[in-house]
């Protein structure tokens, strides 16, 4: 019980509620100046988190939630990858805290892509994993990603071409040999998530991969690679697996084309 009297009281939770809130905005101020100054790489991973909570709740110390959420999650890319619900679980963070860093990851999908799109040649596996285990790596379904090229590897297009279960009865090539004549493409990678986080191909993997091969190789089309995105990434190129695979097409083919008619 205070013997201050009420109006005092009240005087003293004003001046408190100002001086935090202007200690607060000076934090987030020196935060942004050194952002400016010197860029991100000054930052803990912590300090990046509560600089992007402030954005939905300029008013309030976003210290604890930003550590709260490193320590709940492990990773600041966890972190960016979770869904809302599960960011708002933690004190301190609500809707408008949640929406900020899930725009952020929005924004950076979208540049990742526009800048693969915009590259004028592709000359590895490497080149597309940014952009792929970006987008894919937090779906909580399976999705099959086609990457199209033109005959200088220049990319012309990426697309969605299935949802769900990814495999041989599930994804029709096709589909795929159809868009890739549509968009006029000479080469295509293809990519799908494994929300499991195991990198291992599959049977069906390996099916799909050898259907596709086949058909794209009658229509004068080269399938590049097939990257599973998962805890990390496999790429069936520099796993020896697309050799192989384009080695069985030709004995197809060369059978085919040996066979009596």
């Amino acid at each position: 019980m205070s013997f201050l009297p009420e109006y005092f009281q009240a005087e003293i939770l004003t001046v408190n509620k100002e001086e935090w809130q202007n200690k607060g905005a000076g934090h987030r101020a020196r935060l942004r100046d050194r952002f400016l100054e010197r860029g991100a790489e000054t930052f803990s991973d912590a300090e990046v988190l509560e600089l992007l909570l402030s954005f939905g709740t300029p008013r309030r110390d976003c210290k604890e939630p930003a550590r709260a959420a490193l320590e709940e999650f492990g990773t600041f890319a966890a972190v960016l990858e979770a869904p809302g619900y599960a960011l708002e679980r933690i004190k301190g963070i609500g809707r408008k805290n949640s929406f900020a860093i899930q725009f952020v990851q929005a924004v950076s999908r979208r540049y990742l892509k526009q800048r693969l799109i915009g590259r004028k040649h592709l000359h590895s596996s490497t080149e597309v994993r940014d952009y792929l285990i970006h987008s894919m790596r937090d779906l909580q379904r399976e999705v099959l990603t086609v990457i199209f090229l033109d005959s200088s590897h220049a990319i012309i297009e990426s697309v969605v071409m299935a949802e769900g279960t990814v495999n041989v009865n599930t994804v029709y090539p096709r589909e795929i040999i159809k868009k890739g004549l549509d968009l006029n493409a000479a080469a295509l990678i293809i990519a799908h998530n494994h929300p499991s986080g195991h990198l291992k191909p599959s049977p069906q993997d390996m099916q799909l991969t050898k259907s596709l091969a086949l058909l794209c190789s009658m229509m004068q089309i080269s399938l590049l690679d097939h990257i599973i995105i998962g805890d990390g990434s496999l790429s069936f190129a520099d796993a020896g697996h697309m050799a192989a695979i384009h080695e069985e097409v030709r004995t197809v083919m060369s059978s085919s084309l040996a066979s009596p008619k």
